[in-house]
């Protein structure tokens, strides 16, 4: 057809003529024309077949809405060239009009069509009577070259925008790991036989060791120190009612019970309840009450003030301390330290939890959204169940699955936004147990992203984002039962957690989100055409 040559003429001018003066071009320019031109390929195979399966006024308005918005980005030259190409293909498309139709197909112009060369002149009889096969052919072919392009261009943005490897991650993680577990050999021995709590391995937890983060210079290995009560004593944990702090909250009591038992059987262990004396003692000198509590509570602040002077204690005792460096970082409810030795450094944070039974639920010191969080109020905290739930997408996933590098592309588009990066990890969390991972490889990459942004849209506009694990009947059942998951009942039963309860009693709030989420869209289309 006409049309269709004069398209393929169309789109091989508007490619070739920026190229003109690329000569001098840097890399980087040299590669964003690149992504402009397969983006151009793309649109290229679609409007030839709205050409054949829609009418040719339509398709030329399409035509005309995809030529105005590409030639907006070029300059005043380009535009006056493709504007005098529009307006030929319109005439071209009216003297079509008035011509019947024929089944033949044109010859293609030399290197004008994709992976397509002459065979040297045929005429129009010869090209109707033309095997359909090699028309097949040549279509397969040109699908094969498109996800090649694509799969181009799809490592390139990776390449750019995720420059670490999920690996770094990983070695990071066992690098924290073995620098934990060194500290709770030495904190064990420290607290040997003394009246306060007792610490124990340390859990990694958050993106590093689900193998995401958004940037390679804010990787924070943050890892959950359980505190298990010393000797007569036991934690009791009251739920916060009072509703003035989003989410579920806790208060940890510490109690004293009878041991009497226990000394009956040659333990060295005191009953404080039975034993006035020892008691007076225990409130004359320094111990776990009157050190780590305020009044009968568990303190968040004093915990973590406790746990940085047994760092500083214990780091001598390392053996990374004669070939490591260690700075220890303000924190009031964790305890944060940054080693390094030459180029290389590691940033940690420590978080302190009680758990609650046998479960993989957690009260922890990590902050509310709250502006302030009382001393003694502990946050419920399920990183250690969404860590393993991306260990166990792991373990089902192939192993060219692109979820990690799709968290991480959306994360670290996400920089500068009001939403926080664990709103899009609830929401990839979400797709991932919707869709199969047979669709997370890379030719689903823009679709998954996709997905996101449309489910992102959807809860911004019902004002509702509901957690991932509190109250989520969906949590896959077959990860419930030891030893991967273990929910307790009430929060399995629980009302489900609105992420978005700000929006729905802030209109103010909930319009400045939909604008920024209009602005990542935008980022995000950005990031894919021109890589930044």
């Amino acid at each position: 057809m006409a049309v269709k040559m004069f398209l393929l003429v169309l789109l091989q001018t508007l490619i070739q003529y920026p190229q003109l003066a690329g000569d001098g071009l840097d890399e980087a320019t040299r590669v964003r024309m690149e992504l402009r031109t397969k983006f151009l390929n793309r649109e290229m195979t679609r409007l030839l077949q709205e050409l054949e399966q829609s009418s040719l006024e339509r398709t030329v308005r399409a035509w005309g809405a995809l030529l105005w918005a590409v030639l907006q980005h070029w300059n005043f030259c380009a535009l006056i060239v493709g504007l005098g190409l529009h307006v030929a293909l319109c005439i071209i498309c009216l003297r079509s009009s008035f011509q019947p139709d024929n089944n033949g197909e044109e010859q293609e112009q030399e290197g004008g069509g994709d992976g397509g060369g002459n065979e040297g002149e045929e005429n129009h009889d010869a090209i109707v009577l033309e095997d359909n096969n090699e028309d097949a052919n040549e279509e397969e072919d040109q699908d094969i070259e498109e996800e090649d392009n694509i799969d181009n261009i799809l490592r390139w943005i990776i390449k750019r925008q995720i420059p670490w490897r999920v690996l770094d991650l990983k070695e990071g993680s066992e690098v924290a790991t073995f620098l934990m577990d060194n500290f709770s050999l030495v904190f064990g021995h420290i607290l040997s036989n003394s009246s306060y709590p007792m610490l124990q391995r340390a859990i990694g937890v958050g993106s590093a060791f689900e193998g995401w983060s958004p940037r390679e210079e804010d990787v924070v290995y943050s890892v959950l120190v359980p505190l298990t009560p010393p000797p007569g004593h036991i934690f009791h944990l009251e739920m916060d009612t009072s509703g003035q702090l989003p989410g579920r909250n806790f208060y940890i009591r510490v109690e004293p019970v009878c041991t009497c038992r226990r000394e009956q059987q040659d333990e060295n262990v005191l009953c404080f309840l039975h034993h006035p004396e020892e008691e007076q003692r225990r409130n004359e000198e320094p111990n776990f009450l009157n050190t780590l509590c305020s009044g009968s509570y568990l303190d968040v602040e004093k915990t973590a003030r406790w746990f940085y002077q047994l760092v500083r204690a214990a780091w001598l005792a390392l053996p990374h301390s004669h070939t490591w460096h260690l700075v220890l970082l303000p924190s009031s409810r964790s305890c944060k330290f940054k080693v390094s030795r030459g180029q290389e450094s590691l940033m940690v944070e420590v978080l302190f939890g009680v758990q609650e039974g046998n479960s993989d639920i957690y009260v922890s010191s990590q902050p509310t959204e709250a502006l302030f969080t009382p001393s003694t109020m502990w946050p419920e905290t399920y990183a250690v169940a969404e860590m393993k739930f991306f260990r166990h997408i792991a373990r089902q996933a192939p192993r060219d699955s692109w979820h990690l590098k799709c968290l991480q592309f959306l994360a670290r588009a996400l920089l500068g936004f009001g939403f926080s990066t664990y709103t899009l990890k609830t929401i990839v969390m979400h797709l991932l147990n919707i869709v199969p991972m047979s669709r997370w490889r890379m030719t689903h990459f823009l679709r998954r992203v996709g997905d996101a942004l449309q489910y992102l849209h959807g809860s911004l506009e019902e004002k509702r984002l509901d957690h991932f694990v509190v109250g989520n009947q969906k949590f896959p059942e077959e990860i419930i039962l030891p030893p991967d998951i273990i929910l307790p009942p009430d929060v399995k039963a629980a009302e489900p957690l609105n992420l978005f309860h700000r929006l729905a009693v802030d209109p103010i709030a909930h319009t400045q989100a939909m604008m920024e989420y209009h602005e990542l869209g935008e980022r995000i289309e950005r990031i894919v055409l021109y890589g930044h």
